[in-house]
């Protein structure tokens, strides 16, 4: 049993929507609202939080009525913008990128994209949930691909070796070093080694702290 969040689902799908709030219900959590729009989204948050009962987390869908297009990301942005403590999963059929970057803008604590198909795997979905709502970063594997794809053209990032491109790529997904060895079948020794070089390649000193792993992905992304 994960940690218990409170989350507020935002999905013009009936069917999805009470799909979500099942797998989280099940897993224990706490659906405190589902909505099928953008405005019925910030609406909910803003007397939530004038309640006193801000959720952990909102799961969107990028694209909500009533064009279709981008409501859902842009109602996740400005809810960042408006409550930094709240933390923001979307959902998208395709990698869009200029959403995902859009999203990725600010700080990326408690920040997820997510792949709809991702939904299907039941315990990977949970966890992405739960690791936004305590302020980590969740991105779909096809999302990082595709964003760092870009970014390699970059200059900032020709010192790194293949390996430590596949490392900060899994750091984008918001593994921590031990998944990141198990996910490659190398020890955690080589993992910290890796990524103690791709801060020194990124010329994120010591002093940054805590913050260097977050500043290294957003280098990544944003390059």
């Amino acid at each position: 049993m994960e940690d218990r969040v409170r989350v507020v689902i935002a999905e013009d799908s009936v069917l999805l929507r009470e799909g979500l709030t099942r797998l989280l219900t099940d897993r224990g959590h706490d659906v405190v609202a589902g909505v099928g729009d953008a405005e019925a989204l910030i609406k909910t948050i803003t007397e939530l939080a004038d309640q006193g009962g801000l959720p952990d987390v909102v799961v969107a869908d990028v694209r909500m009525p009533p064009t279709h297009t981008d409501e859902g990301v842009r109602a996740a942005v400005q809810l960042r913008r408006a409550y930094p403590g709240l933390g923001v999963l979307v959902l998208s059929q395709y990698v869009e990128e200029r959403y995902a970057t859009e999203l990725l803008a600010g700080s990326s604590r408690g920040v997820g994209y997510l792949l709809k198909d991702r939904v299907a795997e039941v315990r990977e979905f949970v966890d992405a949930v739960v690791r936004v709502a305590e302020g980590g970063t969740a991105l779909d594997p096809e999302v990082v691909a595709q964003l760092l794809g870009r970014s390699r053209k970059q200059d900032v990032l020709a010192a790194l070796t293949p390996r430590e491109r596949e490392v900060l790529g899994l750091m984008a997904e918001g593994r921590t070093n031990s998944a990141i060895a198990r996910q490659l079948v190398v020890s955690d020794g080589a993992v910290e080694k890796h990524v103690s070089n791709i801060f020194l390649k990124l010329g994120l000193s010591p002093s940054d702290g805590d913050h260097r792993r977050v500043l290294a992905v957003l280098t990544y992304l944003n390059s």
